[in-house]
């Protein structure tokens, strides 16, 4: 049974929050103590990932087409080991709105000592390239979260 939840947060949960749940599901496949989901700060519920999401993860043999988008709610921040946020905006907004939930928000890019930006860039709207970017940054910075996640067993 999955008693450790991991939320993946960005702004309307259809391009960087499910490449960071999908890719991270990979990582995680045999570690059954965990349960790894994604919502957006601004999302509505049912929105399937955008097409150069899908496209750009399909490239890596994960496919995230059967996604559909979901808002952060109470009961996800309450059940929530682990938020990790996409933007320094989201962290903000998330602590504005649940700020009982502080020691638990996290920047996805803090997991990555080789980063030099905190945020993860928003590709809504831009190229399939973008979104290649954007999916390969995440992966890096994913690493790293296991390493924290195994790091805290």
């Amino acid at each position: 049974m999955a008693d450790r939840l991991i939320v993946f947060v960005c702004t309307g949960n259809i391009c960087r929050s499910p490449m960071a749940e999908y890719l991270f599901r990979t990582h995680i496949v045999s570690r059954p103590d965990f349960r790894v989901c994604s919502a957006g700060v601004m999302a509505g519920y049912g929105t399937p990932a955008s097409r150069y999401a899908v496209k750009a993860m399909n490239e890596l043999g994960v496919d995230i087409s059967p996604h559909r988008s979901q808002p952060v709610t109470r009961d996800l921040v309450e059940d929530a080991e682990l938020l990790v946020v996409m933007t320094r905006g989201h962290h903000d907004i998330l602590l504005a709105n649940y700020p009982q939930a502080a020691g638990k928000i996290a920047l996805l890019k803090s997991f990555d000592p080789n980063s030099t930006d905190e945020d993860v860039m928003d590709p809504i709207g831009l190229s399939l390239d973008v979104y290649r970017y954007v999916r390969d940054d995440i992966a890096g910075a994913l690493w790293g979260l296991d390493r924290h996640l195994q790091e805290d067993e």
